[in-house]
């Protein structure tokens, strides 16, 4: 297959729209798998969706233009499942699982579209919202946040000159590759790429996936972008999101409720699904409350994925969770994927090796890093941390505490109500690059 030349096309964007989302398959596959499941059983829940720049200090709306911005948002509602994607979504093996899409299913996301947003400029940043159907909105944040990064790329690197351009993809391959080699030498590494919301561009996150599958062989396991996955017949991979948790404990009517809202989340998805899809994300509410009151059976799903704690201090309190239930962590699966950079797999692998099935999903760091690759100085192409989360369910406030209070959305008032509830134990707040 002729490859791509990155830089020749960022420099040629001569035609009127060079469109960012080509496909509603370019989203990550959890959000199918979770979709299915609103689908079927809260097809009358309303949802917002909100954008937040946790890098408060770039201006997102000073670097970007709203015209294109509004352009290519406008492209993205354009868009519909085509015949082969669905023929692909119906036909193709999924965790070992043939037609894990329901037909019915199916037959209502032929037709599905990406509904209208809210727009507007506020202190030098977007203000963008999705509201409606959550059925609806939650296909939204992935290509949003897709949408956003890359043209912040484009904005950076209008002024470079062809050379210019092979000079920063150049150094940026080389920069990829040099990692590629570190983690191809880690015995049993297991690697998937899950860079899909905050990569600097399509064509990057394709060429990066590319070069994992030749780099690393078979310790690359997939990539968490359907359309990457059929493209090139990878696994595609992901379970379940904050959304989930932080949307069933708006809608609680109770302070019970709320406190059971992250199991009652795993009962329905356990209806739904099984086998290796059986994977807790704990920290919504952080993960030592979570890990308080889980009912015994949690204990008996395949892995967690710990996302906001220090990998090895969060892993090692999920092991000796396994271990106080009975249960032997050798036979379980952590699945490391915050923020993750080379340094932090080796470092991470190397503790856990022998006491634990690994696997890392690989994201920011993997698709957006092109610190000290431009050929002049600039910080418009260093990635920020930019989340697209549930603001609202059915008009109530939603809520992500996080083990790392720096990463927490909502409403103060409501923070604060969710604290006395869950509790404040394993919070520590760290820096969020990405």
């Amino acid at each position: 297959m002729a490859k791509t030349d990155i830089a020749r096309r960022v420099y040629n964007h001569t035609w009127k729209l060079d469109p960012i989302v080509r496909s509603l398959l370019d989203t990550d596959f959890y959000k199918l798998l979770m979709l299915q499941m609103i689908w079927g059983m809260y097809p009358k829940v309303d949802a917002t969706f909100s954008l937040i720049n946790r890098t408060t200090s770039v201006r997102l709306a000073d670097e970007i233009d709203e015209g294109e911005l509004r352009e290519q948002l406008d492209h993205a509602r354009t868009l519909r499942f085509s015949k082969k994607e669905m023929i692909w979504l119906g036909g193709n093996t999924f965790y070992g699982r043939k037609q894990i899409f329901e037909p019915e299913f199916l037959a209502w996301l032929e037709d599905f579209r990406l509904p209208e947003y809210e727009l507007s400029r506020r202190g030098g940043q977007f203000e963008l919202s999705f509201a409606g159907p959550w059925m609806y909105t939650t296909l939204w944040e992935i290509p949003a946040l897709a949408i956003i990064n890359e043209l912040r790329s484009r904005a950076a690197m209008r002024s470079f000159g062809p050379f210019a351009l092979d000079v920063l993809y150049a150094r940026a391959k080389a920069k990829m590759w040099a990692k590629t080699e570190r983690l191809k030498a880690l015995p049993g590494i297991r690697i998937s790429d899950f860079g899909t919301r905050r990569r600097h561009s399509f064509l990057w996150q394709r060429w990066c996936v590319e070069a994992l599958k030749e780099g690393i062989g078979d310790a690359f396991t997939g990539t968490s972008n359907v359309l990457l996955a059929m493209d090139n017949d990878l696994e595609a991979l992901g379970t379940n999101a904050h959304e989930l948790p932080m949307v069933f404990a708006a809608l609680a009517n109770s302070e019970e409720g709320l406190r059971q809202s992250p199991y009652k989340v795993l009962q329905d998805w356990q209806r739904y699904y099984g086998g290796n899809l059986l994977i807790v994300l704990p920290d919504t509410f952080g993960t030592a409350a979570f890990l308080r009151d889980a009912p015994d059976w949690i204990a008996d799903w395949t892995g967690f994925r710990p996302d906001s704690a220090p990998p090895i201090e969060g892993g090692e309190k999920i092991l000796s969770w396994w271990r106080e239930k009975g249960r032997d962590p050798k036979q379980k699966l952590l699945i490391f994927s915050d923020g993750l950079e080379v340094e932090t797999i080796e470092e991470t692998y190397k503790h856990f090796r022998g006491k634990v099935r690994m696997s890392f999903g690989w994201g920011t760091n993997l698709t957006n890093d092109f610190e000290g690759c431009a050929p002049t100085e600039t910080k418009s192409l260093d990635a920020i941390s930019l989340v697209c989360k549930v603001s609202e369910a059915n008009g109530r406030p939603a809520v992500k505490l996080s083990d790392n209070p720096a990463k927490a959305t909502g409403d103060e008032k409501e923070i604060k109500r969710y604290l006395r509830i869950f509790g404040e134990k394993g919070r520590v707040e760290q820096l969020v690059k990405v």
